[in-house]
């Protein structure tokens, strides 16, 4: 009986959780942007104007701006000479590059890392994400033009791998990027079609 209420247990907690703590990042990123913003807002506006999360409505716009304007070669090129006195700068420079890096790997720009790949070491097959395929962007040391860089990510969120591999030790793999993520990070747990085999069983 008290195994039955544990298993129950934890179920709705897998359940709940992750929609939980996407809830409360998206109320913590708006509370922020209110409380900044907002605050800024106040001392600017007439108090009639200001309204209850102006702040935020005001923080997606200018990040949805910034968007805009980073499409403009002037602006990248601003931006670009503001990171390299960033990157001059002892300790800020380590934070700022490990951030900025995490969310390049993300981003919708970079479409060689949607190319997910099968990597084939001693028999064993990996899932691996295709970072670099350019030789004239890696080390002198690394430039091989018969292999590419492939990071291979350890379940859990606990690290990775990024290996100069050679072409013909990987292949492609039928997933998305977003899939095969959400694959690894949880050891295969949730399945290639979890929403798909969900919804069959729904049905039955």
């Amino acid at each position: 009986m008290f195994k039955s209420i544990g298993t129950t247990l934890i179920t709705g907690m897998i359940t709940v959780l992750p929609i939980a703590l996407t809830i409360y990042l998206l109320y913590w990123l708006a509370v922020s942007s209110e409380r900044v913003l907002g605050g800024i807002l106040q001392w600017a506006l007439p108090r009639v104007v200001y309204f209850p999360g102006l702040g935020t409505i005001t923080g997606l716009v200018l990040v949805f701006l910034v968007g805009l304007l980073m499409k403009a070669v002037l602006v990248r090129q601003m931006f670009a000479l503001g990171e390299g006195i960033v990157y001059r700068l002892p300790i800020i420079k380590s934070i700022y590059s490990a951030i900025r890096d995490l969310f390049e790997f993300f981003s919708p720009r970079k479409e060689q890392f949607d190319r997910v790949v099968i990597v084939t070491v001693n028999d064993m097959e990996m899932i691996g994400f295709i970072t670099q395929d350019n030789p004239e962007r890696l080390p002198e040391s690394f430039r091989n033009p018969d292999s590419v860089l492939v990071y291979i990510p350890m379940s859990y969120m606990i690290g990775g791998f990024t290996l100069l591999i050679p072409k013909q030790e990987i292949k492609p793999c039928a997933m998305n990027m977003e899939e095969a993520m959400r694959f690894v990070l949880t050891a295969g747990i949730t399945g290639k079609n979890d929403k798909k085999s969900r919804k069959r069983a729904e049905a039955t």
